[in-house]
């Protein structure tokens, strides 16, 4: 269920807010619309505020050779990086890699960095971060389970998803949408500069809960 450009999975915005587990913000918008800038800048904004607030998670980006996008990346909140997707790459290995337009995926990189970070699910950790839920990321039979993992948890978490351009949504995202504690955003160019001001407020809400 969607009313304008903000829902709750179940019930009012509130409901979804107020959840002692589960409490979720999924940020969906079609690909290059800057899901991945409005999560980044929200997080700037977090560490700002509260300097202590420990964040966990990943997001991605392109990869570029010569101003030409030739992968992508997934990069942990402290840094650390692992390939996620190439369109360059040609070994006996990487022709067994699932595929996403001309981009072949690296399952065994993904998983190596990202499900450490997923699964290892700090008593210190304020907010997990997951950009995206996507279907370069789902290819990975264990990713999915580790972000359900994090909704069992009282860690409230922001993610990302695709509204794909053709087709429905992906059967993860549609699960992530209905889950009780969602709540979601739907970002597009006409209103991705305001969109922070409306998810900073309501996040930091979150993490003044118990």
């Amino acid at each position: 269920m969607e009313l304008g450009s903000v829902s709750a999975a179940h019930g009012s915005v509130e409901s979804g807010t107020m959840a002692g587990v589960g409490k979720c913000i999924l940020v969906t918008g079609p690909p290059g619309v800057g899901k991945t800038t409005l999560i980044m800048r929200i997080c700037e904004n977090l560490k700002l505020s509260n300097p202590n607030i420990m964040l966990q998670g990943f997001y991605s980006q392109e990869i570029r050779q010569g101003g030409e996008r030739v992968g992508f990346e997934v990069v942990t909140l402290d840094g650390r990086r692992a390939r996620l997707a190439s369109s360059t790459i040609s070994s006996p290995e990487s022709r067994q890699w699932p595929a996403v337009g001309k981009y072949k995926v690296d399952i065994a990189s993904f998983e190596s960095l990202v499900l450490p970070e997923l699964k290892q699910i700090r008593e210190e950790t304020g907010l997990f971060i997951v950009d995206e839920v996507g279907k370069m990321e789902l290819f990975s039979s264990y990713f999915f389970p580790a972000i359900l993992n994090i909704l069992q948890s009282n860690i409230p978490l922001l993610a990302t998803a695709p509204i794909p351009k053709f087709g429905k949504d992906i059967p993860a995202v549609v699960r992530l949408k209905n889950h009780p504690g969602a709540t979601i955003f739907t970002l597009d160019k006409s209103n991705r500069d305001a969109m922070k001001d409306r998810i900073y407020p309501q996040l930091a809400g979150m993490l003044l809960k118990p």
